[in-house]
Order: structure tokens, then sequence, then C-alpha cells
């Protein structure tokens, strides 16, 4: 194992794999907006959405990065909003069809009360905020949907929750790559 890593010694070095004309430098910015979108809209919490941004903001600081930090700034936010419209449609589709039944121990009308009346008060900050707490981010547009938000308020503040998060994550990683300790080491 030693003679290993002394012969190849930057196997272990991230950029060999994925920087400029690295094995996976072509994957780096459709692997981070799949996850993305997996994350936001396809109901799978456990992905690293805040972490992965930010890896990608370190990427794109490194000397040869695989991918652009305006071009990723710009995809992931775009990515994100798309995911969250589609979490809100499954939920606008899928919550009728699951409270209008009797009441069963998870489904019971009262709680499309409830939550309609927590989004009428709080749901544009609920949508901001909601962004930056993993697990939450993945639920809140589908309980929206469900909680029949108006789309118009639910798109806008989705738009600037997208934007902070998904650009504002992204730039912390590039602007820590970009410190002259970190790049350096």
């Amino acid at each position: 194992m030693t003679t290993t890593v002394l012969a190849l010694p930057g196997i272990l070095d991230p950029m060999y794999w994925l920087g400029e004309g690295g094995l996976f430098a072509s994957a780096v910015l459709p692997g981070i907006l799949i996850i993305v979108f997996i994350e936001t809209g396809l109901l799978f919490p456990l992905l690293p959405g805040d972490s992965l941004l930010f890896t990608g903001g370190l990427l794109a600081a490194a000397p040869n990065p695989p991918v652009s930090i305006w071009v990723l700034a710009l995809c992931v936010p775009l990515v994100a909003i798309l995911g969250d419209q589609c979490a809100y449609f499954i939920g606008r589709r899928i919550g009728p069809a699951l409270f209008d039944k009797e009441d069963s121990r998870f489904f019971k009308k009262h709680y499309v009360t409830e939550s309609h009346a927590f989004f009428e008060k709080h749901g544009p900050k609920t949508i901001i905020l909601a962004r930056f707490v993993p697990i939450v981010r993945t639920f809140t547009p589908v309980l929206a949907g469900v909680s029949y938000m108006r789309y118009p308020v639910f798109l806008a503040y989705d738009i600037v929750g997208g934007i902070l998060w998904g650009g504002g994550v992204t730039l912390l990683g590039y602007f820590l790559g970009n410190v002259p300790f970190v790049k350096n080491n």
C-alpha cells in the first residue's frame, strides 16, 4: 500500500480526479445539478445539499477549476428553483388524494387546515428560511402545495430563497477557497 501511495502521490488529491483533465472533471457540474434537483424536487432528503454546494464553490476556486464559479452560481439556484416547483406540484397533486379520504393514523383533514393557516401567516419567510435547513428544505414545497399556498407567492419567495441558498452557499465556498491559507493547502 505504501509503495502505491509513493508511486502515485497525485491519486490522493481530489483535483487529480476532478480538476482540468481529470477523469471526472466533466461530471462535476451535471453531478452537482442532478443532486440538487433530486434533493429539492424528488423528495429525497438525505443528499448533502449544503456541503455539496460549498464544495462546488471550493472546486471552482481551484487554479484549473472543473467548472466556472459563474456557471455554478447561476445554474444551482435555477435547478433548485425548478426542483421546488416540481415538489410544489407533487404536493398539489397528491394532497387532495391523501386528505380527502377518511382520517387515518397519519393523514387527517385538520392537518391541511392547520398547515394552510400556517402558510398564510408565515409562508414567505418559511419558504426562504427552509432552504437553509436540511430535510426541511425537501418537504416545505410539498407542504406548501398540499396547503394550497398561492402559487405566485410561493414562486416569488422560492426564487429569493433559491438565489440566496444556491448562489450564496456556492459563493461562500468559492470565497473561502480563495483565502491564501486555504488555497495553498
